[in-house]
């Protein structure tokens, strides 16, 4: 018979007049992979945090190995054989593996950190649950999924028994997943336990046991992984049925919008970030830009809309010169930009959620009428967006800081989308945003593009790009690797590209 590794009995965990767990029991056995579902707001990772000692519960209270558990802070959690790997990483870039992993319990000899044998207890603990890293590389030189890896061996080297995987794949190649896929496995075979807390469907009926799936707060499902599908964790999720195809019919291309012609970032003595990248998208078209995180995406899209000015190259909107020009000119010649970061570029966060929706519209009718903002405008449009999009939150008067990623995310998206410029510029637009959302989302993306407008995607996602852009351009180290024709792009084909194994994906 299974042993029950970790309990979580009658959690409630409120935020004013918002009870964010409603009285949850979560039942996790040792050595098993365990999902945590549900959509934006439904609780997940309030949960996690309070599993981890992040934040106590209101009420309820946490079994481990039998033993009820009072966590002053995640400290004791990890004392008691708690590891987290959070989505984003907590690691010092300019360490080495050896040294990420084991600060703060450094052995010593002689009152010095015994460097040698903390580099070897590194490599014997990454050879036993086959983590393949280096514990003499410097972190911030490895690839994200390295990085992950050296994340996992913090914990391990900690001795949890029970890890929590926030959002684990999220920016990792196909190729970098099955590998974490097997390390997963390892580690399970040697009786620890997995938490994994993801939007990814394809992935939980891949790896996991059981899924239990939150609503509103709420368990309302839990299910053996075998003896279900996906479309019945959807239902759960949702309460409804969604389609997770991408219905589109072939694009029809128009003129360029945007142009883009050897732009480079960072050449600044070193290696350049961006590396003399040439680029069009057209009107009626979704270009869709592939790649593994820190492949110079992100310098690239700043370039592209205003946010930084590159060191050599032109950028050109309609015809219109904008290298040089500012984000608010940049928005004035016909650019509608969803930001990869969502907390500090889409928003601004002690903003109400219906003066964020009105970011960009403010000086036009008919939220501005003769220089004065309306109010009454400002609370319709935020209404209806807040309608149309989904967004859970109290009143359009709240500030957005409020919200759960995903729920911010949705703000960002349903502003941006609102607006009619000619292009637009879509950076990670359904990250950390449930199925529900995804759907919608990717429905907006080609009714868009079948108005004529210009789309530039880019997304860690490859489902994401494979089913929505009709051209994928790869980026590989600051460069524009290939282009492929969606209708010829395999993952497989696409994951090596974005390693940077050109031969071996011809």
């Amino acid at each position: 018979m299974a042993t029950v590794e970790l309990e979580a009995i009658g959690i409630v965990k409120r935020y004013g007049p918002l009870v964010a767990n409603d009285h949850i029991d979560l039942s996790v056995l040792r050595g098993e992979v365990h999902a945590v579902m549900g959509e934006n707001g439904a609780g997940k990772s309030t949960l996690m945090s309070i599993l981890y000692g992040m934040q106590p519960p209101d009420e309820g209270s946490i079994i481990l190995r039998g033993a009820e558990m009072h966590y002053r802070s995640a400290l004791d959690a990890i004392g008691a054989g708690m590891g987290m790997v959070h989505q984003a990483f907590k690691l010092f870039n300019s360490l080495s593996v050896w040294e990420n992993v084991v600060y703060g319990m450094e052995p010593t000899r002689a009152g010095l950190i015994d460097r040698k044998k903390a580099a070897a207890d590194v490599a014997a603990l990454a050879a036993r649950y086959r983590l393949l890293v280096d514990p003499n590389a410097i972190v911030g030189k490895l690839s994200v999924g390295v990085r992950q890896r050296v994340e996992i061996l913090k914990a391990l080297y900690r001795d949890a028994r029970v890890l929590i995987l926030d959002e684990p794949t999220a920016v990792l190649t196909p190729q970098e997943r099955d590998g974490l896929f097997d390390v997963i496995r390892n580690l399970t075979a040697d009786d620890r336990t997995i938490l994994f807390v993801t939007h990814k469907l394809h992935e939980v009926m891949a790896i996991t046991d059981r899924v239990t799936v939150l609503r509103d707060g709420r368990v309302v499902e839990r299910m053996v992984t075998k003896e279900t599908s996906a479309r019945e964790i959807i239902r759960a999720m949702t309460g409804r049925a969604v389609n997770l195809k991408v219905e589109k019919g072939p694009s029809q291309p128009g003129a360029v919008v945007l142009a883009a012609r050897g732009l480079t970032v960072g050449a600044d003595g070193g290696k350049p970030v961006v590396d003399h990248v040439d680029l069009d998208v057209r009107a009626g078209e979704i270009v869709g830009i592939a790649g593994v995180a820190g492949n110079g995406q992100t310098e690239l899209i700043e370039a592209l809309t205003g946010l930084r000015i590159p060191d050599s190259g032109t950028v050109t909107l309609r015809g219109k010169p904008v290298t040089a020009l500012d984000v608010e000119r940049h928005r004035d010649a016909g650019l509608a930009y969803i930001p990869e970061d969502r907390a500090t570029t889409g928003t601004a966060l002690p903003a109400s959620a219906a003066d964020n929706l009105a970011m960009g519209f403010q000086r036009h009718a008919p939220l501005s009428r003769s220089g004065l903002l309306d109010g009454k405008a400002i609370t319709a449009h935020a209404r209806d967006l807040i309608a149309r999009f989904g967004v859970k939150i109290g009143s359009e008067k709240l500030p957005v800081k409020t919200l759960s990623g995903g729920n911010l995310q949705k703000i960002v998206v349903a502003r941006e989308l609102s607006h009619t410029a000619p292009l637009l510029i879509a950076e990670q637009p359904t990250r950390g945003v449930d199925v529900g959302a995804i759907e919608f989302i990717h429905g907006q993306l080609v009714a868009e593009r079948d108005k004529g407008r210009a789309v530039l995607l880019v997304s860690a996602e490859l489902t994401e790009i494979m089913a929505l852009a009709d051209r994928i351009l790869v980026m590989f180290d600051g460069r524009i690797l290939a282009e492929v024709p969606a209708a010829e792009a395999t993952e497989e084909t696409l994951g090596l590209l974005m390693a940077g194994r050109v031969a071996e994906a011809a």
